[in-house]
């Protein structure tokens, strides 16, 4: 199913709002004398770091794993790369989220896919999200596969996700803010939920509502800065997801409220990893939309060179297939043994002069 907004995008887009607009573009935020506007490079080097994760229960057994990258990159202009991935287990049934963005320096998606996948007993159940900015549009396409894969695509006009932040976005969103440590009152932008209606999403100062708080990090007691994440929902209750950071941006915890799973840090971060920007992290080329689309690109290519080269040769169909049915009514102990003997009148055939090309080879 495909449809374009009209104007009933508008009234969502409002809906919810009292007095004067409330929603803020990320491009132009103000904070009290800080702006989120990336306008030092500096600035963006800072928040070129990997984390990396526990998952825990609330008994402490270890779950899985979760981490966030994020690294420069350019999609036809300079831009960022933010990959995020969990993978683990509940009740012993394997699940896993895997996001890839491609932000401008002001936030700005450029192209996001969030892929979500549970392994149940019997089926599995999986939710991929694609959204990609093209000609002042941002098109959207859900595909979920049960027991049959249905999809559903909507295209939005820029103008009305003006401050879209999505799952991408509000991971580089918060290590910013915990690195500037300063944040106005009621940050609220705009999502996109399951069903692809424009929602509200909200960021609060965990330190503004809760005090000051420590944690325990790798044996050591740290002051750590809380932001909150409010999504709103048109169909069931608010979802809310409390992170702490430490001063130099590294994320502590992460957690669901109301979840009994929590991600947690266990060792802090080597005074060499602080210092660099550069890091190797585990190649996962299909979570990648740039490398997985040049997989795919290079398959296909070499698929058309294999075709047309057998349809220039149809005697190598003719030749495998005697060979193949020969060996099934033979069944030789040594295979190797009779290919050498099938195939050599066919080497004695061969000119002498292709015999010493392929041996110079």
């Amino acid at each position: 199913m495909e449809a374009t907004l009209g104007e009933q995008t508008a009234v969502g887009f409002s809906a919810g709002t009292e007095g004067p607009e409330q929603y803020l573009n990320l491009s132009t935020l103000a904070l009290p004398s800080v702006s989120l506007r990336f306008s030092e490079p500096a600035e963006l080097q800072k928040c070129v770091f990997a984390d990396s994760l526990v998952t825990v229960s609330e008994g402490g057994r270890e779950l899985g794993e979760f981490s966030v990258t994020v690294e420069f990159a350019r999609r036809e202009q300079p831009c960022m790369m933010l990959h995020a991935q969990s993978h683990g287990a509940i009740d012993d049934c394997p699940c896993g989220t895997a996001v890839t963005a491609y932000l401008m320096t002001d936030l700005d998606v450029l192209e996001e896919d969030h892929h979500e996948y549970v392994k149940l007993e019997g089926h599995s159940v999986d939710k991929r999200c694609h959204m990609v900015q093209c000609d002042g549009q941002m098109c959207v396409c859900v595909c979920v596969c049960v027991q049959e894969v249905t999809e559903e695509s909507m295209s939005y006009p820029m103008s009305v996700l003006r401050g879209l932040v999505t799952e991408g976005s509000s991971l580089l969103l918060m290590r910013l803010i915990a690195l500037r440590r300063k944040m106005p009152e009621n940050m609220t932008f705009v999502s996109l939920d399951p069903g692809l209606h424009i929602i509200n999403t909200s960021f609060v100062s965990l330190y503004a509502c809760l005090g000051q708080r420590q944690l325990e990090v790798g044996g050591e007691l740290l002051d750590v800065f809380g932001v909150e994440r409010i999504i709103q929902s048109m169909e069931g209750s608010p979802s809310t997801w409390q992170c702490y950071f430490l001063d130099d941006g590294h994320l502590v915890t992460r957690v669901q409220v109301g979840s009994p799973v929590t991600m947690r840090l266990l060792e802090l971060p080597s005074k060499a990893e602080k210092d660099s920007v550069i890091f190797k992290i585990p190649l996962v080329w299909e979570e990648d939309m740039q490398m997985r689309s040049k997989f795919l690109d290079r398959k296909e290519e070499l698929k058309a060179d294999h075709s047309s080269y057998l349809r220039q040769h149809p005697e190598i169909r003719a030749l495998i297939s005697d060979f193949l049915q020969l060996l099934l009514l033979r069944k030789p102990d040594d295979v190797f043994l009779f290919a050498r003997e099938y195939f050599t009148p066919f080497a004695s055939n061969h000119p002498a002069d292709a015999d010493q090309e392929a041996q110079s080879l």
